[in-house]
C-alpha cells in the first residue's frame, strides 16, 4: 500500500458562454484609431509647427528678415504658377539623380571587393577612414578646377557626399550577418549570386537602407550648397541658385519658399520613397517594428 500512488482527483469543467465573460476585446474609439494612424500624427507635427512659425512672424513683424508662414506660401504657389520654382526643383532632382546613382554603382564595386578579398576589406576601411569625415562641399574648389563650371563639378561633390555612407553602411551590414544564416544558405546549396541575393542582402537590408537615407540626405544638402557657389559662378542652378538670387532682390518670402520646397522634397523621399521600401522589406520580414 505503501508503493501505491495516490489517485489525483478528476475535474470536470463546464463549458462556459463567451458572452458571460464580458467584454473580451474592446473596441477602439474614434480618437485612438486615428491616433494610431502615423501619417495623422506627423500632420499633426506640420500643423503645429505651422502654426509657430505663423505666431512669431506676426510678433517679431519684420518680414525682411522673419516673413509669415501666409507670406512663404503664397510666395510658394507664385513659384509654382509661373513654372519657375518647378523648372529649378526639377533642375536640381535631376543633378541629385546622376550623382546619386553613380554613387551608389561605385559604393557597390568598392562593397563586393571588400567582401571577396582581405586586401578590397583593408581598402575600404582605408578609403572610408580618409575621404568619410571630409565635408563633400570642400572639394567643391578642386572641382571647379579639374572639371570647370557645370554639372560635372556638381555631379563630383555629390558622389563624394552619397559614396562612402552607403559603402561604410553596406560593408558594415555584411559583415554583421551571423553565422548561422550563413550556414544555412551553404547548407541549402546557395552560392554565388544566388547566396548574395537570398542570404546576405536581406539580412543586411537594414543597414544597406540606412546607408541609402544617408547617402540621400547628405547628397540633398551638398547639392544646395554646391548650386548656391555654381549659381553665384555661372549664373545658372536649381533651388540653390532660385534661393541665392531671391536674396540678392531681397525676396525674403521666396527665399523662403525655395527653402521650403527643398524640405517638402526631402518629406516626400523619406515617408513615400524609403518608407514604402522599409515597409515592403524589413517590416514585411520582421526586422523592425
Amino acid at each position: 500500500m505503501a508503493n501505491m500512488r495516490a489517485q489525483r482527483p478528476e475535474f470536470v469543467r463546464e463549458t462556459v458562454d463567451s458572452s458571460a465573460l464580458g467584454v473580451v476585446e474592446k473596441p477602439l474609439t474614434p480618437w485612438e484609431i486615428i491616433y494610431n494612424r502615423g501619417e495623422v500624427r506627423k500632420a499633426f507635427i506640420l500643423v503645429v509647427l505651422a502654426l509657430l512659425w505663423q505666431l512669431y512672424a506676426v510678433q517679431l513683424d519684420n518680414p525682411l528678415l522673419f516673413p509669415t508662414f501666409t507670406a512663404t506660401v503664397e510666395a510658394f504657389w507664385q513659384g509654382i504658377v509661373t513654372g519657375g520654382l518647378l523648372n529649378k526643383a526639377w533642375f536640381s532632382i535631376k543633378v541629385l539623380l546622376q550623382g546619386y546613382a553613380a554613387g551608389l554603382a561605385i559604393a557597390a564595386v568598392l562593397v563586393v571587393i571588400a567582401i571577396t578579398s582581405r586586401i578590397g576589406n583593408d581598402l575600404l576601411e582605408t578609403l572610408t577612414s580618409m575621404f568619410n569625415p571630409l565635408p563633400a562641399i570642400a572639394l567643391l574648389p578642386l572641382a571647379l578646377i579639374w572639371f570647370g563650371l557645370g554639372n560635372a563639378s556638381i555631379v563630383f561633390v555629390l558622389i563624394h557626399s552619397v559614396l562612402w555612407a552607403v559603402a561604410l553602411n553596406t560593408h558594415s551590414g555584411f559583415m554583421s550577418v551571423s553565422a548561422t544564416l550563413r550556414m544555412v544558405g551553404r547548407n541549402y546549396g546557395l552560392s554565388g549570386v544566388r547566396y548574395v541575393a537570398k542570404i546576405l542582402i536581406p539580412a543586411a537590408f537594414p543597414s544597406i537602407l540606412t546607408g541609402l537615407k544617408i547617402g540621400w540626405a547628405f547628397a540633398w544638402r551638398t547639392l544646395i550648397a554646391a548650386e548656391l557657389v555654381f549659381g553665384v559662378s555661372s549664373g545658372s542652378g536649381g533651388l540653390g541658385w532660385f534661393i541665392y538670387e531671391n536674396k540678392n532682390q531681397l525676396e525674403i518670402p521666396s527665399v523662403f519658399a525655395g527653402l521650403f520646397t527643398v524640405i517638402l522634397i526631402g518629406l516626400v523621399v523619406e515617408n513615400l520613397i524609403f518608407r514604402n521600401i522599409e515597409t515592403h522589406t524589413v517590416r514585411k520580414w520582421g526586422m523592425q517594428h
